[in-house]
């Protein structure tokens, strides 16, 4: 079972008696009745549907008042808590960015739940991603050491190999839109909970099939293409080259567009290397 260190993730805590109603009205997924050891993936959208932070989110056990642990980019944390801060108004509820006392390792490659001190939950986007551990910073060595300590590149390259997309690298946060970055695929949308910030134009793209563009896993031979380079079909750009590992890779790729070049024959570049679209 290895097991490795996501120094890139932090950790936001949002406790109080309220936070359930609180998080239930900001955020695209139904955070109410969520057992103890399941998370929830979720992004909180700006008023016009595009993601501002995706994150996964699970409940605090140590927490009697309630709340909830808040897994999200590092760099992000602090301006996540601002952003919640400004929602709070009366809400019962404290939000506090504890990145620097909680650490993220995550654990793959097997099916029961890891024997460590932690909070812990199975990753909600994709069983295969593994499990989530919750621990404080001292707990990290030992954790790795039971558990069998691997890189952060091994758990990013599962990730790759799965077709899961990774905010800021294979989409730009403020700038995408949750089926863009395949949230829908991914369990990060519930289509039947209440409203929240964003929700009509998620709504929207749903029953009307608007997502022209999203996160594709693509293939390719030889040296990795860089991401944020631009992909073109001859001198249609069509998208841009995300995260990679050998051979695979994620695209944000226009579909018709991509569709139309792989009908004519027509070769795919990312900053010269050819791609070609794939399953995940």
């Amino acid at each position: 079972m290895p097991a490795a260190l996501l120094a890139d993730r932090g950790v936001v805590k949002v406790a109080g008696v309220d936070s359930v109603a609180f998080l239930q009205g900001l955020v695209t997924n139904d955070v109410t009745n969520l057992p103890e050891p399941e998370g929830r993936y979720a992004a909180l959208l700006t008023p016009q549907g595009k993601i501002l932070v995706d994150f996964l989110l699970s409940p605090a056990v140590d927490d009697l008042g309630g709340g909830f642990f808040v897994d999200a980019p590092r760099a992000l944390c602090a301006d996540l808590v601002t952003r919640l801060t400004r929602y709070r108004l009366r809400a019962k509820v404290a939000i506090e960015d504890q990145s620097s006392s909680i650490a993220v390792v995550a654990a793959w490659d097997v099916e029961e739940r890891p024997q460590v001190v932690g909070d812990i939950y199975r990753d909600p986007r994709e069983a295969r991603l593994g499990w989530r551990i919750f621990c404080v910073e001292s707990e990290v060595p030992r954790i790795l050491a039971r558990l069998g300590a691997a890189d952060a590149q091994d758990w990013d390259a599962r990730r790759i190999a799965l077709g899961v997309p990774r905010g800021g690298v294979d989409f730009v946060y403020g700038d995408a839109f949750p089926h863009e970055a395949d949230m829908d695929r991914f369990n990060g949308l519930d289509f039947k909970k209440g409203c929240y910030v964003g929700q009509e134009v998620v709504s929207r793209v749903e029953h009307r099939g608007l997502a022209r563009k999203r996160v594709t896993p693509v293939t390719f031979a030889g040296a990795r293409p860089d991401a944020g380079v631009e992909i073109r079909a001859g001198d249609t750009a069509i998208g841009f080259m995300g995260s990679s590992v050998a051979g695979r890779g994620l695209a944000m790729l226009r579909l018709d567009k991509a569709a139309e070049a792989q009908a004519a024959g027509q070769r795919i570049l990312a900053g010269g290397v050819e791609i070609a679209v794939a399953s995940a």
